[in-house]
């Protein structure tokens, strides 16, 4: 529980920052009254706290209601998040002038940013921006992986694995984009089909009947999984159900060989820690070393490190 509690804290302090910086912003430009300012300020609280109102209603309110406020919350996220990127480098040069300024003892004042401006182009700029990414995260990106090892005889030839990440599917990632990525597998025709972590984004009452979907697509040698950090803040035992509803074969600090073609491995995401329902601790070389080091093996773990005892003792990690 040590890790939520530390991720929530970092997220609201780091996210409260963010939405002082705004109020401050727009009282130092507007100079609001006090029940102009009072209202603002209920606002931007509510807007912070947006996220884990979405959250309770995405568990007891209507698919309706908890998409609403999903686009909302989420909107507000994207908007802020890229005003503030674009609006604090104005203030940084502002500062870097003044600070010039004062080391020089001359008057540079003619050459900082107008306080209008550095709130009005951040936004204009946030705007597009924002629209843009809303599109973009719709669009799938597939890339391709040529793999050549002699450790794949002739008589197995080639073997065609698809690997899928972070769907986070839940309130506002639901059956269009599911559909769409499992059009491109069944394209593909796999011979193993990996997830490596983060296939829900929240723990909902909606999305229950996307493993069923998921669960259609079939690959020869098998579907795996690993678990992400996401897996363990929705909720481990729901997340790990949803795979084994979706046909997959959760990996958490094991590995076995498939039909004497290719070890698979897999291990928990490594940052989280002191979680209750965490796979058994086994380092990641003692795991690898027990497979068949002559037979390819495929490490499958949620974050992109890699750890340097284990190096050798896989062929990929994806």
């Amino acid at each position: 529980m040590h890790t939520f509690l530390n991720v929530f804290l970092l997220f609201y302090a780091l996210y409260g920052i963010i939405h002082i910086y705004i109020f401050l912003k727009i009282r130092y430009l507007f100079h609001p009254g006090v029940f102009t300012s009072a209202f603002l300020a209920l606002f931007l609280v509510f807007m912070m706290f947006s996220p884990s109102l979405i959250r309770f209603c995405s568990l007891r309110s209507s698919e309706k209601l908890s998409k609403s406020l999903a686009y909302v919350g989420n909107a507000w996220m994207s908007l802020l998040l890229f005003f503030f990127s674009i609006s604090i480098l104005f203030d940084i040069y502002n500062l870097i002038i003044q600070l010039s300024g004062s080391i020089l003892q001359k008057d540079m004042s003619g050459a900082m940013v107008s306080a209008p401006t550095s709130f009005y182009v951040p936004l204009v700029l946030a705007m597009p921006l924002s629209i843009y990414s809303f599109f973009e995260a719709k669009n799938l990106h597939i890339k391709k992986l040529t793999v050549k090892t002699p450790k794949l005889s002739e008589e197995i030839g080639k073997l065609t694995i698809v690997h899928i990440s972070d769907l986070h599917l839940g309130i506002m990632v639901k059956d269009g984009i599911l559909d769409k990525v499992i059009k491109v597998i069944e394209n593909v025709k796999p011979d193993i089909i990996v997830s490596t972590g983060d296939i829900l984004e929240e723990e909902v009452k909606h999305v229950a009947h996307l493993s069923d979907k998921l669960g259609s697509v079939h690959a020869r040698l098998g579907k795996f999984a690993v678990t992400g950090n996401h897996d363990f803040f929705v909720d481990i035992e729901h997340s790990l159900k949803f795979m084994d509803d979706a046909g997959f074969k959760t990996l958490r600090g094991e590995g076995s060989t498939i039909q004497g073609v290719i070890n698979i491995a897999g291990v928990d995401d490594p940052t989280i820690k002191d979680v209750k329902n965490q796979s058994t601790k086994i380092s990641e070389r003692a795991m690898l070393s027990k497979l068949p080091s002559n037979i390819f093996t495929l490490l499958l773990k949620h974050r992109p490190d890699v750890e340097k005892s284990s190096l050798g003792l896989f062929d990929l990690q994806l």
